[in-house]
């Protein structure tokens, strides 16, 4: 059993825990000023630390009671906080992703195909565009990073054999002049974008633009695994149009959505921490038989790597160039 020491030593983790939470969830969430939100979340701070103090020093379980009451109310304003797709959004998620398929016809509509001169310079440009799911042929897994070895954004891009591609991406739905910050992901901050887009824009200004280094990696799947795959990101994208949802950087982000539909094809696909270290996901898929697995995983990242390619490629001729030296 547990003695009296042991319950307070739980006590102290479970308040310290929940009131650095508490403290963030206050400066993250709340609208207003960077003050206002900075003075909540330290009165938050400073009411937990006062009420620590007073337990400890009169050796009471009374001012637990007092914070419980208090984490209980804020957990109801927590809960009272619903995505939208209401909002004043970024101009390269302003719009969402919506299908109809019949038979294997897919209409796509808000096809992203910006020409990015910059993050603030582009050409906005949305479209509707028509595919036939009888002609899909491949599917890649884009992976590109930013800074560290551990973190990459996971994109799917599928090809036809009419020389059309089109690319799904997770991604966050950011507010007009709202900034991305991955511990915001945990409070909140942003809703989830689904994003399908040309090659020429989603991997193209992150190479071009952004200054990431993006890799290429050809999936092994059977047109049937395609094709399903394919029609989830359209399910996917119709439910977000009716029900919002939160973009969480854990356990809702590009790579654990992908992995959620991928069950749906294969139910005994393992789970893996290199689902969320994405930047370790090339292993993953070489392990599960997802990409060739004839070649070391280090040749396979090798040959995948695609930034120089894209940098120096045409625009109109982008995805030919970037699979120029593919064996």
């Amino acid at each position: 059993m547990i003695g009296r020491a042991g319950l307070i030593a739980l006590a102290a983790i479970a308040t310290f825990v929940s009131g650095a939470w508490g403290a963030m969830a206050l400066w993250y969430q709340p609208p207003g000023s960077a003050f206002a939100r900075t003075l909540g979340s330290v009165l938050w701070a400073l009411a937990v630390i006062a009420l620590a103090v007073v337990a400890i020093s009169r050796r009471s379980w009374l001012p637990l009671g007092v914070y419980a009451a208090m984490y209980a109310l804020l957990l109801l304003w927590w809960a009272s906080i619903a995505p939208s797709n209401a909002r004043t959004w970024a101009d390269d998620v302003a719009r969402q992703l919506g299908g109809t398929v019949s038979g294997s016809a897919v209409t796509l509509h808000n096809v992203r195909n910006f020409d990015w001169r910059s993050d603030d310079d582009y050409d906005a440009l949305w479209e509707t565009r028509h595919y036939d799911l009888d002609r899909l042929a491949s599917a890649d897994a884009v992976l590109s990073y930013w800074g560290s070895q551990a973190i990459a954004h996971a994109m799917i891009s599928f090809g036809f054999d009419d020389g059309q591609r089109v690319v799904f991406s997770v991604e966050i739905r950011r507010q007009r002049g709202q900034r991305y910050s991955p511990f915001g992901g945990f409070f909140k901050q942003f809703e989830t974008a689904l994003v399908a887009a040309d090659e020429r824009d989603i991997i193209r200004v992150r190479t071009n633009v952004r200054g990431e280094d993006d890799y290429l990696y050809p999936l092994r799947m059977d047109r049937s695994a395609m094709r399903t795959l394919f029609l989830a990101y359209v399910q996917a994208a119709n439910r977000l149009v009716r029900q919002p949802e939160f973009y969480n950087t854990l356990t809702s982000n590009c790579t654990t959505l992908v992995y959620r539909m991928a069950r749906q094809i294969d139910p005994g696909l393992p789970w893996d921490a290199r689902l969320l270290l994405t930047g370790y996901l090339p292993g993953y898929l070489h392990d599960a038989g997802a990409v060739d697995r004839s070649v070391p995983l280090d040749e396979l990242r090798q040959r995948g790597r695609i930034t120089g390619r894209a940098r120096n490629a045409a625009r109109d001729d982008f995805s030919v160039a970037i699979r120029t030296n593919e064996p």
